[in-house]
C-alpha cells in the first residue's frame, strides 16, 4: 500500500479513537452516582426504545483481497420490535435497523501492469486501483439483543444485507476503453453477519462496538465479478435511545 493509502487509513482509524474519546468525556461530565445505580440496559429492553446515532467503521480485506483497506462513517437507526423472549442463555429481543453511510472509501493497490496470456501471447494490460468513494446504505439490518443480567452491557449479533454505489467500478480490474465490455460495476451489494455489543455510559447513552464480516458483490451486474468474498470490519458508535 502506498504512503497515500497508509497515511489515509491512519487518519481514519484516528477519527475513531476521537469518536470513542468524546463519548467517554461525555460520560465523565454527566453521569453522577445515583445514575450509575440505575439499570440502563434493562430500561430500554422493557420501553422496546428506538435507538440512533453516528458511527464509523474501519477494516480489512482478507485472502486475496488482504492489501485492500476500508473506512467509512454514517447514521443509523434501529428499534426493538418484540418484548424480551426467553429463551435460556439465548434470551433477548428482536431488532431491525437501517445504516446510512454518506462516506465510504476502500483503498487499494496503486494502479499498476499485469501480464496476461492473451491468444497464446503474452501481453501487459494496465489495472487499476487506488482509491475508491462511494456510498452505501443497509436497509435491513436484523439484530439479536441478548437479555443480559448486567445493567450497562448489552452484546447482540446481527446479519444485515445493504448495497454499495462508487464513483467508478469496484473493485479495480483490468482497464478497458470507456464503453467496451469487461469491466466490474459501480452498484455492488454487501451482505453481512456480526456481533457486537453496547455499553451504557448513562440512561439513554452508549458506546457501541461491533466486528462484521462483509461480503462485496455486484451479482455480475458487471461483465466481471470479482467481488471482495470477505472483510473484517470494526465498527464504533455513539447511541441516543429514545
Amino acid at each position: 500500500m502506498t504512503a497515500f493509502l497508509r497515511g489515509s487509513f491512519l487518519r481514519a482509524l484516528g477519527v475513531v479513537a476521537l469518536t470513542l474519546g468524546a463519548g467517554v468525556l461525555a460520560w465523565g461530565q454527566s453521569a453522577g452516582p445515583a445514575k450509575a445505580a440505575e439499570n440502563p440496559a434493562a430500561e430500554v429492553r422493557a420501553q422496546r426504545s428506538w435507538e440512533y446515532g453516528p458511527f464509523v467503521s474501519g477494516g480489512s480485506g482478507v485472502g486475496d483481497r488482504a492489501d485492500y483497506k476500508f473506512f467509512w462513517g454514517g447514521f443509523q437507526v434501529g428499534k426493538a420490535v418484540t418484548p424480551v423472549i426467553k429463551a435460556g442463555p439465548l434470551s433477548g429481543q428482536l431488532e431491525l435497523g437501517i445504516e446510512i453511510i454518506p462516506f465510504w472509501q476502500a483503498y487499494t493497490p496503486a494502479p499498476h501492469t499485469v501480464v496476461e496470456n492473451i491468444n497464446g501471447v503474452p501481453t501487459t494490460l494496465g489495472f487499476g486501483g487506488g482509491t475508491f468513494t462511494g456510498v452505501s446504505i443497509e436497509p435491513a439490518i436484523f439484530r439479536w439483543n441478548f437479555a443480559t443480567s448486567t445493567k450497562r452491557f448489552e452484546p447482540w449479533f446481527q446479519a444485515a444485507a445493504g448495497s454499495l454505489y462508487t464513483t467508478h467500478k469496484f473493485p479495480p480490474e483490468v482497464l478497458v476503453p470507456k464503453g467496451t465490455a469487461g469491466g466490474t460495476s459501480v452498484f455492488n451489494f454487501t451482505p453481512q453477519g456480526g456481533v457486537g455489543f453496547h455499553y451504557f455510559l448513562q440512561p439513554r447513552r452508549s458506546v457501541d462496538f461491533g466486528l462484521n464480516a462483509e461480503h462485496i458483490s455486484s451479482a455480475s451486474l458487471g461483465d466481471k465479478n470479482p467481488g471482495v468474498n470477505a472483510s473484517i470490519q470494526v465498527q464504533i458508535g455513539y447511541t441516543w435511545w429514545k
